[in-house]
């Protein structure tokens, strides 16, 4: 039995806390807290804040709504956590802030710049995502429009498109020499809550015995959410043409592949939160269907999680520690 294997059958419940690499550090996400756990000169700088938790039945709790309220805000707050991590770990001669830098900080004043710098860099962030793994792909099947008429083969290219730049992506991140360490704390992120979920004491040497691939990784996510694109945009681009047949005639056209451009953007939130109930419904179901779901993104997580050392598992367990609920099974999808 594998190692993946051995971890799965222990399993005694699936948690709802999930977890991000940071440098140097890693933030847990618990039910009603946020924990930032950073070493710094063999220290653990922690950091526990309290998050916004929605009243159940509110509009941003609603399935294929939570999705995407969901995903916006792990972006704000895993920036967030990059940039105290940033801030944690420099060295001691720091670079002098821009003339730009100081002017918005004079103006806005401390809490308003650093709300300004979170918002750029989420903007920043999603905006080359969609460049890279959405436009770029669309602009590039558009140009098979002339040839093939077939609304859903030119979603399937551009998915394999999409799917190909992700891939490749990932693979070239991988070897980059700053991300080792990264990936590191994110595979002790992943076993860490492998040995929470199993219900072994949080120890080193349980943590290493656990598998560093997750289902619920964001990496898995991110390669449904490829995969769930193609058949949204394959179905909503044809009763999109059904309801105005007009655009079939401009097919091969700029007008047309603009208009399709426009139009698959603004189903990008739809796609997410669709993703996000299948990962969720994936996360807490084990059956051959759901590991054949998430085998995918297991087999990517080879390339986005490296075997950590202790002291990584340490900052790990003590970010876990520091999220887990008040009340048992709080937390229990």
């Amino acid at each position: 039995m594998s190692k993946q294997e051995t971890a799965q059958c222990c399993e005694k419940f699936k948690s709802t806390i999930g977890g991000q690499a940071l440098i140097e550090g890693i933030m847990m996400r618990g039910p009603d807290k946020d924990a930032i756990v950073i070493r710094n000169a063999g220290e653990l700088k922690v950091e526990v804040t309290p998050r916004k938790v929605r009243p159940k039945g509110s509009f941003a709790t609603w399935p294929f709504i939570r999705g995407a309220v969901n995903f916006f805000d792990s972006q704000v707050a895993g920036v967030k956590a990059l940039m105290k991590s940033a801030d944690f770990s420099a060295d001691e001669e720091v670079e002098e802030p821009s003339k730009f830098d100081k002017w918005l900080e004079e103006k806005l004043g401390n809490e308003a710049f650093q709300k300004v710098l979170v918002g750029l860099s989420v903007f920043m962030g999603l905006g080359l995502s969609v460049l890279l793994f959405f436009l770029v792909p669309m602009v590039i099947s558009g140009f098979f429009d002339q040839w093939i008429h077939s609304t859903l083969v030119i979603n399937l290219i551009e998915g394999v498109i999409r799917m190909a730049i992700f891939m490749g992506y990932m693979l070239l991140v991988s070897k980059m020499k700053e991300m080792k360490r990264v990936f590191s704390y994110h595979g002790a992120e992943h076993k860490t809550i492998r040995c929470y979920e199993a219900g072994l004491p949080l120890t080193v040497g349980n943590v290493r015995q656990q598998t560093r691939l997750h289902p619920r990784c964001g990496t898995s996510f991110l390669l449904v959410v490829m995969v769930i694109s193609i058949l949204v945009f394959s179905v909503a681009s044809t009763l999109l043409l059904t309801i105005v047949p007009s655009l079939a005639l401009m097919k091969g056209g700029f007008l047309y592949r603009l208009i399709m451009i426009v139009f698959k953007l603004i189903l990008l939130p739809l796609v997410v939160s669709i993703t996000y109930e299948i990962n969720r419904w994936a996360g807490k179901t084990d059956n051959r269907f759901t590991r054949i779901l998430t085998a995918p993104g297991m087999w990517m997580q080879n390339f986005t999680t490296n075997e950590p050392d202790d002291s990584m598992i340490e900052v790990a367990i003590t970010s876990l520690q520091a999220v887990l609920p008040e009340e048992e099974g709080a937390d229990h999808l």
